[in-house]
């Protein structure tokens, strides 16, 4: 009896789950969009190839004519935001595709005889018997030709070398995979292309190899930085920034970062003249960052900075919290390597806390701990843990699912900063070193805005980024270095870096408009965007405010005021 009243149960929740997830007439559309677009994904690996492109070009513009099935006029505001993001999300893939399309078409001049390796990956997508003594003699071509490209690899500038690494990279991935395909299961072949394939694999290694180096001398030589990333220009830059539903220029955003930057500047004296250091707040940073725990305690400190925090938004009926939530986040240590892109604490289901490791050099081992004192961590822990990254994770894997395809920094990493936000106006630092270590990471995000900007603008080179950081807010430079290194190396979007600041202030703007005017609780507004799940904060703010959207929507929120 009691097994199947557990089962009644487990079906009810389950069924509630479905119908959060799938209330929406477009959830199901989106849900099938996004297996669609992964299953054509996994069926053709060679993404630098015609046949890719068109297919894909193909699959995106017939979503966009499915789309107009639905009627529009018909539809929730729930509905019309996730019509709008679908929407978005296509046409973006669409762009993203052309512009791919065309890259490879003016650069394919690099690597002529990708001909042979794609015919060989059709074929053997169907399955369809080679005849080794053809094959071997057409890899024998292969081999030549790439031998030809690296002899002419002078040619190449070099973006078009950079280019040419990820492709042959990706092609020589590819040519293994389909190899495996017959190697040993048709004898006949086996026999004739074995020691053939080996010499093309050889050739296109050494070919990447040739590619690496010359990228990496020619595009890091007037720098000095070692860090190799790739600037997008103006106009990427603000199709990015439409996209991502921010209505506002470049140079807005800066005056923005500048004006947070001002404030931070005028704390940030306040808490150095109560440390009695007056006006020389360097003096009091470096004080703070003196302040960091014995060698092994600082695991034990994060876990105490953790149960902390969740203590404090509960006690002030910020949010309410799932129990499951609290027991269920863990931590682990970042290792020597992953602290060159990571020299902070990181989150999301785990904490990863950066701490110095045996094999790091004393000067190393110092920075780390001054970069992770114990009153930086009090202002970060909550951050990545709870109310910050983790619990959006166990709320995003548990509500409105579908979503996760609109994930955005400007609600991730706005939603953290946010929280820092709310907790300094809630009286979280306790202590004038508590608040150097909150307004550590304010004025850190006020610079990503300005470094990353103006290193995709093409104005700074990673060296004057690297300098800001160490000048303006303070940073040891080898947790600087990391830090650059992460931002445009590490695998991030463009605009990643300016979503937290960003992100921030529209939440915060969200949280006056509907918490301050009393039409909201603090319960009610921060649980409603948990559930709602990750997508630009404009599109949150058109849930909270029932906005009926109209179909050709432009963002238009300045959620910052006019500058």
């Amino acid at each position: 009896m009691k097994k199947y009243l557990f089962l009644l149960l487990f079906f009810s929740v389950l069924k509630t789950l479905q119908a959060q997830d799938h209330g929406s007439a477009v959830a199901p559309l989106i849900t099938q969009y996004q297996a669609d677009e992964v299953m054509l994904n996994r069926k053709y690996p060679l993404k630098r190839a015609d046949e890719y492109f068109l297919r894909m070009g193909r699959f995106y513009q017939d979503w966009l004519v499915k789309l107009t099935s639905l009627k529009f006029n018909q539809l929730t505001v729930n509905e019309r935001v996730d019509y709008i993001l679908l929407k978005r999300n296509i046409n973006s893939s669409l762009r993203g595709i052309n512009l791919a399309h065309a890259d490879f078409k003016a650069n394919r001049f690099s690597i002529p005889f990708a001909g042979t390796i794609v015919d060989f990956e059709q074929k053997r997508r169907i399955g369809k018997q080679q005849d080794g003594r053809l094959i071997s003699e057409a890899f024998e071509k292969l081999k030549n030709g790439i031998k030809v490209s690296i002899k002419a690899i002078d040619n190449l500038s070099p973006p078009q070398a950079n280019w040419a690494r990820q492709t042959v990279d990706q092609y020589q991935t590819v040519f293994a995979e389909a190899y495996k395909f017959y190697d040993g299961y048709d004898p006949e072949f086996t026999k004739a292309t074995k020691n053939i394939y080996l010499e093309v694999n050889a050739a296109l290694k050494d070919y990447a190899d040739e590619l690496s180096k010359m990228a990496k001398l020619s595009m890091s030589k007037d720098d000095g930085s070692g860090i190799i990333g790739n600037p997008i220009g103006k106009t990427a830059f603000l199709n990015l920034l439409k996209e991502e539903m921010i209505a506002y220029a470049p140079e807005e955003i800066e005056k923005i970062a500048m004006r947070e930057f001002a404030w931070c500047d005028a704390e940030m004296l306040k808490a150095s003249a109560e440390m009695g250091f007056g006006k020389n707040w360097k003096k009091a940073l470096e004080k703070v960052k003196s302040d960091y725990p014995d060698l092994g305690k600082q695991p034990e400190l994060v876990y105490a900075l953790a149960n902390e925090a969740i203590s404090f938004v509960e006690r002030e009926q910020l949010i309410i919290i799932p129990e499951l939530a609290k027991e269920g986040w863990r931590m682990r240590m970042l290792s020597a390597e992953e602290q060159q892109y990571a020299p902070f604490f990181l989150g999301g289901e785990s904490v990863l806390i950066a701490y110095p490791t045996s094999g790091m050099d004393e000067d190393a081992k110092l920075m780390t701990l001054k970069g992770n004192n114990r009153h930086f961590s009090r202002a970060v822990v909550f951050h990545e843990l709870i109310p910050g990254h983790n619990l959006q994770y166990f709320m995003q894997n548990r509500y409105k699912t579908y979503r996760k395809g609109f994930g955005t920094p400007f609600w991730t990493e706005g939603w953290s900063l946010y929280w820092e936000m709310l907790l300094w106006d809630k009286g979280f630092a306790k202590t004038p070193e508590d608040k150097i270590g909150m307004l550590f990471w304010r004025m850190h995000r006020c610079a990503r805005i300005i470094f990353s900007m103006n290193y995709h603008l093409g104005k700074w080179t990673p060296k004057q980024c690297i300098d800001f950081l160490v000048d303006r807010v303070g940073f040891e430079r080898a947790n600087a270095e990391a830090e650059v290194r992460r931002s445009f190396t590490g695998g991030y979007g463009p605009l990643y870096q300016i979503g937290y600041m960003l992100g921030g202030l529209e939440f915060r703007a969200l949280h006056r408009e509907l918490v301050g005017s009393g039409k909201m609780s603090n319960f009610k507004f921060h649980d409603r965007i948990l559930k709602e799940n990750n997508m630009p904060v404009e599109m949150v703010r058109a849930i909270l405010t029932n906005e009926r959207l109209p179909e050709n929507f432009n963002t238009k929120w300045r959620f910052a005021g006019n500058l």
